[in-house]
Parts: structure tokens; sequence; C-alpha cells
């Protein structure tokens, strides 16, 4: 069978191979690409047996997988046979070792391959080497090729499909990898009938599995994935690959016009998702250093450059990315780098969840202030990330609901906690799953959202979670005076619906614009609800007198409560205000909440109950009062500046006097706040689904 484009085209090749020398991104990409696959050349073959998640055979057979890839592709990029021998050596090892081989052990419940501790790092081996070869198999012997077909790539893509069949065909992302490994095999190996179980499934049907039906159903129409940031990017890898050899090989299908350009909205989803720094929000698990660096996202700006046309905001990713990843995308690309202007994805933007966008979803509000901050607010109401319905190992959700993250002043302030996983630092339980993302991270009060009871929402079952998500009551962007979402769960807790509003206004009373969160609850029962806020940084001052604890004492026995220690409290008199300001980075930052049934403030800390020191110790700020219906309102601001060097500080109190409930009820709240400056703001917020912008919410003032 005569050699056909799969990926990277000769004729791509031959334009990467110009850009080799050239003073532009791409060119300076692939050197640093060559500089590195040649010191791995400089290291020799190293084919070891199996090893623990995270140990060193772990790391060079996933080194091993890389290099192959990147040598076959320089290979056809440079023609240098030293890449095409390296890569056939490697192969050749591999397809001699392989078949000898028994499972892998697994310390967890993910099934092992016989390289790897799980079959999703054995799909991703067989993804990239697959890939590797197809690159240099027009210069190989028939031999050569029967060789490692028979005994490496065929042996690892029946496997995939027979022994690891359960993988195959979930709705995961290990599923995507799977799918996307065995139909690249196909394709290289001339086999039509493991492409066509690899896009529509073993059964056939589009449906129970296969690429389709990843698409389908992992993905909302606005290109949410339904595990979250961290495993978007991380899906986007063989996606693309994948849609990019279905181009080559199947065009008929017009793989990148499906469902209205669903890959695009897949891509320009995770895009838009991003901090103003280009990390990725942690929700569900996630990391808290993941951003659009990542691979997968390096791909993403290409192949849209390459499918879609032209876009500014994808030129200026690029530019922050200091790469491209090559492809016929990057080569049109480079032709237009660089750009003067950092234009981005500034735009609020309102994301659905669900596989008819029906399920909830997210808001992002995002404003610029005058000193040209980037301030971002992103609230979660979507469905649960973990779908036993879909399969058992979708496991990656928290229990979340009206999570709220604040981006401001070049760093997240209130945070999400992520995951609780050392990747790959085997000597911290392997580098997978600490138990303590179960007990503490996963669970409500490590997010920014209120606990009730000292409960997990939805009883932490990820069986009670899936039944429900929640509703955007409105999301207004266009008004001058400010921007606002708002969204309500039902029954998240029996018998109480739970709705946050959240508004930023740019007000001139200020440095920064203000964040007001009014977070509403309502119950026929009496409950205790805890207002959670999670920050880092040194607690600089508050209105009321802390009464530190004497002793290190647990705040609670479970509910991820038993992982936070009780450091400080004060009482918070009925209507009263509690203020807290702390010192992050080199800015001020200060809460101010009424409780119009008083309570308590508690401070806490990360770390309790944690002999493996697993957790990092972060301040917890928890604001509680006890009642059937309440409202929490918060006006969270930024102000200030610090510079220990030079021992300047400057504004570090908050320019409010004083935020007061002046009425409430599952219609409408209003709220004061006072500024010390003497100006008085009134904020009306309507909680019923709205069609007139100008009826959410209202501002007025008065001396």
């Amino acid at each position: 069978m005569a050699w056909q484009t799969l990926i990277l085209s000769k004729d791509t090749a031959a334009g990467l191979r110009q850009r080799l020398t050239a003073d532009t991104l791409l060119g300076a990409t692939l050197r640093g690409q060559q500089r590195s696959l040649d010191a791995a050349l400089a290291q020799g073959i190293n084919v070891p047996g199996q090893g623990e998640a995270g140990g060193p055979e772990h790391t060079q057979h996933k080194l091993n997988y890389q290099t192959i890839n990147q040598a076959g592709r320089f290979w056809l990029i440079t023609g240098e046979r030293r890449y095409r021998d390296h890569a056939l050596a490697l192969l050749e090892a591999y397809a001699a070792l392989y078949p000898r081989l028994g499972a892998a052990l697994s310390k967890d419940t993910n099934p092992p391959g016989r390289l790897f501790h799980q079959t999703l790092n054995e799909h991703m081996f067989l993804l990239y080497a697959a890939e590797g070869y197809h690159c240099i198999m027009e210069s190989l012997t028939e031999h050569q090729r029967q060789n490692i077909e028979r005994h490496l790539l065929r042996l690892m893509a029946e496997e995939a499909m027979t022994l690891h069949a359960a993988t195959f065909d979930i709705i995961h992302n290990h599923g995507i990898w799977s799918v996307a490994a065995v139909a690249i095999c196909g394709y290289i190996l001339d086999d039509r009938a493991m492409v066509d179980k690899s896009l529509y499934g073993l059964a056939g049907d589009g449906k129970s599995g296969g690429f389709f039906a990843q698409l389908d159903a992992l993905f909302s129409p606005d290109g949410w994935y339904i595990e979250g940031p961290y495993y978007h990017r991380f899906a986007l890898r063989p996606m693309l690959l994948l849609a990019q050899a279905i181009e080559a090989r199947q065009p008929a299908l017009r793989i990148w016009q499906y469902r209205q350009q669903h890959l695009r909205q897949c891509c320009y989803a995770l895009l838009m998702l991003a901090f103003p720094d280009d990390t990725l929000p942690a929700l569900n698990d996630g990391s808290k250093t993941m951003n659009l660096s990542d691979e997968g996202a390096l791909m993403a700006v290409s192949f849209c450059w390459q499918h879609y046309g032209s876009d500014a905001r994808l030129a200026a990713l690029a530019q922050r990315q200091h790469a491209l990843w090559p492809g016929a995308g990057a080569l049109l690309l480079d032709d237009a780098l660089p750009v003067t202007d950092d234009r981005r994805f500034t735009h609020s933007v309102l994301l659905r969840d669900g596989e008819q966008g029906d399920r909830g979803g997210m808001g992002i509000l995002r404003q610029q202030s005058a000193d040209g901050d980037r301030q971002m607010a992103l609230m979660w109401f979507g469905q649960h990330g973990s779908i036993p319905q879909l399969h058992s190992a979708l496991n990656h959700g928290h229990f979340d609901g009206l999570h709220l993250s604040w981006f401001c002043r070049g760093r997240e302030v209130l945070r999400d906690y992520g995951f609780g996983r050392w990747v790959n630092i085997e000597p911290k339980f392997g580098g997978r799953y600490i138990a303590e993302n179960n007990s503490y991270c996963k669970q409500s009060v490590a997010h920014n959202t209120v606990v009730v009871d000292e409960q997990t929402q939805n009883a932490a079952s990820s069986l009670e979670a899936e039944k429900r998500w929640g509703e955007c009551r409105w999301f207004v962007t266009d008004r001058a005076d400010g921007q606002g979402m708002s969204a309500v769960l039902r029954e998240y807790y029996p018998g109480v619906a739970m709705q946050r509003t959240v508004l930023m206004l740019p007000l001139a009373e200020l440095e920064a614009p203000l964040l007001l969160d009014l977070f509403a609850l309502h119950s026929e029962a009496l409950h205790q609800y805890d207002y959670c806020l999670h920050g880092r940084g040194q607690l600089i001052c508050t209105n009321k007198a802390l009464a530190s604890e004497p002793e290190r004492v647990a705040l609670g026995e479970s509910g991820g409560y038993q992982h936070l220690w009780r450091c400080a409290a004060t009482e918070i008199a009925a209507g009263d205000c509690s203020q807290l300001t702390w010192l992050d980075g080199d800015s001020f930052y200060s809460v101010s909440c009424a409780q119009p049934e008083g309570g308590e403030l508690l401070v806490a800390m990360s770390g309790a109950g944690d002999p493996q020191f697993n957790l990092r110790q972060e301040p917890v700020w928890i604001w509680r009062t006890r009642g059937a219906s309440t409202l929490f309102a918060s006006a969270i601001e930024a102000h200030g500046y610090f510079d220990e060097a030079t021992e300047t500080s400057l504004n570090a109190r908050s320019a409010i006097d004083e935020v007061k409930v002046l009425a409430h009820s599952s219609l409408q709240s209003r709220v004061m706040i006072r500024f010390k400056q003497g100006k008085v703001l009134e904020v009306r917020v309507n909680y019923s689904q709205s069609q007139d912008d100008n009826a959410c919410f209202t501002l007025s003032w008065r001396e």
C-alpha cells in the first residue's frame, strides 16, 4: 500500500523544513523541539520493564513514546537518517518486549496495561508511537513493517478492543484516547473494521461508544467538557489528532464541520474559560497550575486557525504560549505573526452544560478597570462532573454547586482548591489521587459556596448529583452600570433552595470593580448555613475582635470539616456587618458581609486530619448563621498596594463602612452599601426569570 498522509503531510513537512532556520515563532518552536529530541537521542536506547505509576520505568516509557513520535516527525521534516534510525530502534525494541509482558501492577481501580499501571497510558503510548511509525514506515523493509505492526501496533490495538473493551467504549477521557489510538492504527494498517469500531463503537451504533459518541455525550453544544477544564485540555489532544487523520483519510465525513463546527466550539470553550493569566479554573478535579501552554491548547490554536480561519485572539494567544504546534495550521499562523496588540477572549460568556445544553452551566463576567487590570468572576451551576449513568470511571466531579471563583490583579483571589493529587510524584501515593481528594477536595466546604448543616451537597453521592443541575435565572453583560448573573439550585439539600447572584460593578468610589455577592437560601426548616470563602495570603484585620483557639481542633467530624483546623472565631450580632481584610501578593482584599440573623465569623486553615501532609495549608473564612431562610450579602473589593522591599503600604483598609440587608424575600432583595466617604449605594436584585436586563438589578445613590 502506498504511503498516505495521516496527520503530517509531506508538503507540510517540507514547509516546516524551511522554517527550521527562520527567525519566527514556528522556527523557534521547531529548533526547541529538535534540541530536546537530540538530547533524547544522546541517551541511547533504554526500554525498561514494568514499574509503578510515576516511577522511573513509567517516566522512561513516556519519554520513549514521545521520542518515537518526534523522531518520526523530524525524519519527515529534515530527512536526517539518525531520527529514522532511532525511532526504528525503539519500535523494534518494544516489538520484542511487548508480547512477553503480562499485565502491569495496578494499585487503583483502573485496569492495567502491559507497560503502564493503567490502560490510559498504554493508549497514549500507542497513539504517539503509531504516528511516529507512520512517519518512517515508507523507509522500512517489509520485514521491519510486519514485525512492528504484528508484535506491537496491532497487538496493542486489538487488546484495546477486546481485553480492554470496557475502556474502549466508555464515554470518558480514557475512552477518547483509546478510540483515537486504535483509529489511527486502523488507518495505518489499512484496517477499515478497526477504524469503524473506533468511530462508531464496538456495537457500531455511534451512541454506546466510539469517537462520535464521545463528542456528542461529553461536550455541550457550547463546548463545555463534562469533567472540567483539566480533562478538557487533555481530551483535546486525541480528539484533534484523530480529526486531522479523519480529514486526511475520510474527507467525506467533513469532521471539522460536524454538528455546526462542534470541534471549534470545543476548542474555543477551553480558551474562553481561562483566567486572564491563561491558567485554567480548577473546576472538578483539576490542577492549579494547568494553563493554555498545554499541548492540547497549542493544538487548538493551530487547528482552529487551519480549519476555521484567522482570529486575532488566537494569534495573540500563540505569542503568549511561546510555541506553535507544528502542522499546516502553524505554517499559516506563523505568517500572520507577530501581532502588536494582545487581543484576548475578554468578553463575558455563559457556557451551557449537558449534551443538549439544558443542564445548567457556568457564567463568566469579565471587566477591565481603568488601570488595565483584568477582573474575572466565574460562577458554576452545571451538572456534576461524575456521571455514573455514562460510566463509573467518570468520577472527577466535585460537589460545589454555585461555586464562585474571582480573579483580580493578576491572580485567583477567591480560589477553588482543585484536585488532591501529586501528579507522577511516586512517593506521594504513586502520583495518584490521594484519599483526601475524596474526603476534602470534592466536598462542598472546600469550595466557595454555602454548606448546609455541615453536609456536602447531594449527600456526596454521584448517583444523587447526576439527577440535578442548576438553572440560570439571568445573565446580564451589556449594561453600562455593571454586569450580573443569577442561578438557582433546588434540592441539592432536601427542602432547601439556593440562589446566588453576583454583580460586577464599576464604581468611581473604588479602585477596582466591586464584586457584590448575594447568596440567598430558602427553607421551611431551620438549618445551619456556612458561607465559605477560600483564599491565600495573610489576614490583616477584622472589624470584630477574634478569639483564637488555645488548642488546634478540627472544625467538624465529616463532610470535609475534619480537614479544617478551627483557628479563631467571633460572634456577629443580628443585622450587623463583619469585615475581613487580607493581603495576597501586593494587594489588599476585603469582604464586608451582612448577616441579617447574625451568627459567627470563623477563621480556619486546611490541613487537619492529614497525617501524611498531603493537603496544602490555606486559609478558609466561614460566615455561619442559623435559621430557615436567609441572605448572605457580601461586598468584595480589591484595594491598596504593598511593597515590602520599599516598605510602602497604601490604602490597606476597605473603602466600605457597612453592608446592610434592607429587605429580602424569595422574589427580591434590597441591600445598602455605605462608603466611608459618606455616599450610600442601594442595590435591588430580582430573583425571578427575566427577559429585561434592566429589571434584573437596579442601582440608586444617595448622600
